[in-house]
């Protein structure tokens, strides 16, 4: 089956089954709009043909009575059915919209490390738009039309068959060419969903590091990396112009020679006595009414092969295996103690590249285990690996015995806190921004972790408190300080592990003189990992891992590292020195 059967039969089991009483109720109303419409050119040949020769005022009055009664009623019809199916288009969107987001949440750490954030959100807000084509007026109007152009068809061919079959030549031309046009437009709208994606990403990252590329007078580069991709677009929505060009521009050639012929064969049969004026009028009224839908349909072909264009990418993106599978992530955590013990583990981002190479450790409850080594040794790969943000090419983490691959992540990762060396910060107020992982933690739980995290120390001298507003990622605020409100954060929600990533490596002395307090209260009794590029915050760790190109080359104490003048002593004695 080919990928746009797929396409189709998704869209037609996700959006229109689960609506086909809306949907049908849609068609009816076509169809009666459809009806109510013909009702003009058929009173047009009443109204030449007998009306107007018998001289009869009351036929007149009740035939101008009939055709503004289905006037109204096809004024009505096209009202509600705009109103029903636009509106819950609208709703689907939003649902769909809802879906994506959820579904994105869903997937596991690496999609988001090989897809831009721009990208994304552009698949979220554009990509699904395409599906009020689906369920709103555009696939009903796509199934009215053809109806109303069958009917049509009908009344033509008992007016005048050869003039019919005259008209039918030119539009089955036109028919053929639109089909091979939509052949043709429909990669072409699924590049420019791409294309768009990248040039919304990159514009997002731009945005966010304004700040580098003012630092480093990059806007000229970053002007020419802009233009490149809106030009990439410009060329891909040119190739769909010209297609859709060549529709409506055939559209019109053809449809005129069908009007001439029509004129040309009628004025010839009236002269001849076979046709009367008014046959030839409504059959002139009746081509239009054919061949509108034909013209509508091709327009509204064109807006469903962009929008399955976008479902297209949408469905890969529902498609893709989430993080948590029930089927393999069976046990459910209720109480742990917290130890962790890595087994023979090896990891790898790329096939056949291993980062990590046969690492094994016991982490026991309560404990503080500290990463170090040079920059790129694997430290925050093994974070990750415990915090389940990565899964081990092979061996086996185990928590409280229990392998962590079979574990459910919800259930684990309620208990886990985490302090990164991106302190990622929402862009609202501080108090915000610390009740993140508990909303509904009482006053008293919240300055708690303000006092223990040191937050109040900065936060008294605000004018608003607790209440400022920090700027988009915290912007507002120095390092130390949202170093600390993340800190905060994880106090908060009082986990039984806790992942410290450079939890210190944006501090000055100061705060870093505050943060270690707060630090020993957070990891009293909590399994805590801590990877410190200052070596002189983890002097107190029960354990110390020396990671180096992916292997642990060295373990233990503080001390007895540094009585053994191995690879620690050396980054301890360097450190020491600056």
């Amino acid at each position: 089956m080919s990928r746009e059967n797929v396409s189709y039969k998704w869209a037609f089991k996700e959006f229109i089954l689960p609506r086909k009483k809306i949907i049908g109720f849609g068609l009816f109303l076509i169809l009666v709009r459809s009806l109510s419409g013909l009702v003009l050119p058929l009173a047009t040949e009443k109204l030449f043909d007998t009306v107007l020769p018998s001289k009869n005022f009351n036929w007149l009055l009740i035939l101008i009575g009939v055709i503004i009664l289905a006037l109204f009623i096809q004024a009505a019809s096209s009202f509600v059915l705009t109103k029903v199916l636009s509106v819950e288009a609208q709703h689907l969107i939003s649902v769909l919209r809802t879906k994506v987001q959820q579904k994105l949440l869903k997937l596991p750490i690496s999609f988001f490390d090989n897809n831009k954030s721009g990208a994304l959100v552009s698949r979220v807000m554009t990509d699904v738009e395409g599906v009020r084509n689906l369920v709103g007026t555009g696939l009903v109007q796509l199934v009215g039309g053809t109806i109303t152009a069958i009917l049509s068809l009908i009344l033509l061919i008992n007016i005048s068959p050869l003039m019919t079959l005259f008209t039918l030549i030119p539009l089955g031309i036109f028919a053929f060419i639109a089909l091979k046009a939509f052949g043709k437009i429909r990669p072409i709208f699924r590049d420019r969903g791409k294309l768009n994606a990248e040039v919304t990403g990159r514009l997002t990252e731009t945005l966010n590091g304004v700040r580098v590329i003012k630092g480093f007078n990059a806007e000229e580069q970053e002007n020419k990396i802009f233009e490149s991709g809106v030009e990439k677009l410009f060329l891909n929505v040119k190739k769909s112009l010209t297609a859709t060009a060549l529709i409506t521009s055939t559209s019109a050639l053809l449809i005129g020679i069908a009007s001439a012929g029509v004129m040309g064969i009628g004025g010839y049969f009236i002269m001849g006595n076979t046709l009367t004026t008014g046959e030839l009028i409504s059959f002139t009224l009746l081509l239009g009414f054919m061949v509108a839908p034909i013209v509508q349909m091709s327009n509204i072909g064109s807006q469903l092969t962009e929008a399955m264009a976008g479902l297209d990418r949408t469905q890969e993106l529902m498609m893709m295996e989430e993080e948590e599978n029930p089927e393999i992530r069976t046990i459910i955590l209720d109480e742990i103690k917290g130890d962790i013990e890595f087994e023979n583990v090896a990891f790898s981002y790329e096939e056949n590249k291993e980062v990590l190479h046969d690492i094994s450790f016991s982490a026991p409850a309560g404990s503080v285990t500290a990463l170090v080594g040079s920059s790129g040794s694997g430290k925050s790969t093994i974070a990750g690996l415990a915090a389940t943000f990565l899964n081990p090419a092979s061996g086996k983490i185990t928590l409280d015995g229990n392998d962590l691959s079979h574990v459910s992540l919800k259930s684990y990762r309620s208990q886990l806190g985490v302090v990164l060396q991106d302190d990622f910060l929402y862009e609202g107020t501080i108090r915000e921004n610390i009740l993140f992982p508990r909303p509904n933690a009482t006053e008293e739980q919240l300055l708690a972790a303000v006092k223990g995290a040191y937050v109040n120390e900065f936060t008294d001298r605000f004018d608003e408190g607790l209440e400022t507003v920090i700027g988009e990622r915290g912007v507002k605020l120095s390092g130390g300080q949202r170093q600390r409100i993340s800190i905060a954060r994880a106090l908060l929600a009082d986990p039984k592990i806790i992942i410290l990533d450079e939890a210190t490596s944006n501090l000055d002395t100061e705060s870093e003189s505050f943060i270690q307090k707060s630090l020993q209260e957070l990891m009293k009794d909590r399994t805590t990992f801590v990877i410190a590029h200052r070596l002189s915050t983890i002097q107190k760790a029960d354990q110390i891992l020396v990671i180096e190109e992916g292997n642990i080359v060295e373990r233990g104490k503080h001390e007895e590292l540094i009585s053994t003048k191995g690879r620690y002593w050396e980054l301890f004695t360097y450190q020491s020195r600056i």
